[in-house]
């Protein structure tokens, strides 16, 4: 891949989720009855932020879990040599709650559907919302943010690299451009 551009710095990261978490606390009139879930692997950190940024706020700490989406992939039959390994970590129930889901990046819809049955199986929450650090378009499936750090208006050919401090030793989110082959 052939580096294009340098979108959001950690100081522009941590300004969105403070954002975020801003607008998760105005839309649901607080955080009674709220939880937060990052989606494995790189949502659970930046849910983690919305946590801080929150109790930093609201004083009050807000439940939070993760989700691993593997077995609900509507790909994994063609992932079927992949070790499946379900880490899922949610500590409480979801039935009722206004659960927030946490991504980095947003393009086809396809792993928010996945979360969402993952979800399901769980328990009937009262609302699941959907926060991403970075929209890049290309639905499709008919799934929307409802708190987005950034959009970026993507051609197919280009790649949203987020990396966050926890796994990549720096936290940024830069574009790339396809090899041609």
């Amino acid at each position: 891949m052939k580096f294009k551009a340098q979108i959001m710095d950690e100081i522009s990261v941590e300004r969105a989720m403070v954002r975020i978490a801003h607008q998760i606390i105005e839309k649901n009139h607080g955080v009674e009855n709220l939880c937060i879930i990052g989606i494995k692997t790189r949502g659970v950190p930046l849910a983690s932020r919305l946590v801080t940024a929150i109790k930093a706020i609201e004083g009050v700490q807000v439940e939070m879990g993760k989700l691993d989406i593997s077995l609900y992939r509507d790909d994994l039959a063609e992932r079927a040599n992949e070790p499946i390994i379900n880490s899922t970590e949610i500590p409480f129930s979801v039935v009722n709650k206004n659960v927030v889901l946490v991504d980095d990046v947003i393009y086809t819809g396809r792993t928010v559907r996945a979360a969402l049955d993952a979800i399901m199986a769980l328990g009937r929450p009262a609302t699941i919302q959907l926060a991403a650090l970075i929209d890049r378009g290309h639905r499709e499936l008919p799934i929307r943010t409802d708190y987005v750090g950034k959009n970026i208006p993507t051609s197919k050919a280009e790649v949203v690299v987020v990396h966050i401090k926890e796994y990549d030793g720096d936290t940024s989110v830069c574009l790339y451009e396809k090899e041609p082959k």
